[in-house]
């Protein structure tokens, strides 16, 4: 199996560690990781972003639970899983979020699949949508015109995360099931742009 690796022009750089709160075997990547096992791990237990946005996984492959890990220090696994919809302990692919512009950042939520039904626009963190006036609880498809953004499935960015960036599928997010591999419901109820 190949896999697409982004040149990392000094703008990204993740340590990673196989112990919680940043013991035992450590490593430095400026690109994206596949498999954490290629480099001896079996999971990672804490980890440091020193620059750039980074999209971390539960398996390999960048499939399974998605984590967003922006600048700051990660001690243990519940510290970028613990306000998901269920527990992940374990970390075992990540790659740069090439994309993320927390300051130009433009994003359309349709109803329904295939950018039908209602519409709305965003160009700010909204953390609720339903006080923001978006009636239920589901988005059917997304449409990012620009940077990166992180829907959460419950207001205050809580449950499911589910990453969106505007250099992949040129933006386009037609249905639940290409928000990522672990997506199983439109339940979107909070929205954020990723921090560089």
């Amino acid at each position: 199996m190949t896999h697409h690796s982004r040149s990392s022009s000094g703008l990204w750089k993740i340590v990673v560690w196989d112990e919680d709160f940043f013991q035992g075997k450590k490593h430095e990547f400026t690109t994206d990781c596949y498999s954490i096992a290629e480099h001896g791990f079996s999971t990672v237990r804490s980890c440091k972003i020193e620059s750039g946005a980074w999209a971390g996984f539960e398996h390999c492959g960048f499939q399974g639970q998605q984590f967003v890990l922006e600048r700051g220090e990660y001690p243990c696994w519940e510290a970028w899983s613990g306000s998901n919809a269920y527990h992940v302990e374990r970390m075992c692919s990540f790659r740069p979020i090439a994309c993320a512009d927390h300051r130009r950042s433009r994003l359309m939520l349709f109803e329904e699949e295939n950018f039908q039904g209602r519409r709305g626009e965003l160009s700010d963190d909204c953390p609720s949508l339903p006080a923001l006036g978006w009636d239920g609880s589901a988005v059917g498809s997304f449409l990012v015109r620009s940077g990166a953004w992180v829907c959460s499935q419950f207001p205050g960015y809580r449950g499911f995360q589910y990453l969106l960036e505007s250099d992949s599928r040129a933006g386009e997010y037609k249905h639940v099931r290409e928000w990522g591999s672990h997506a199983q419901t439109g339940q979107v109820q909070s929205i954020r742009r990723v921090q560089q």
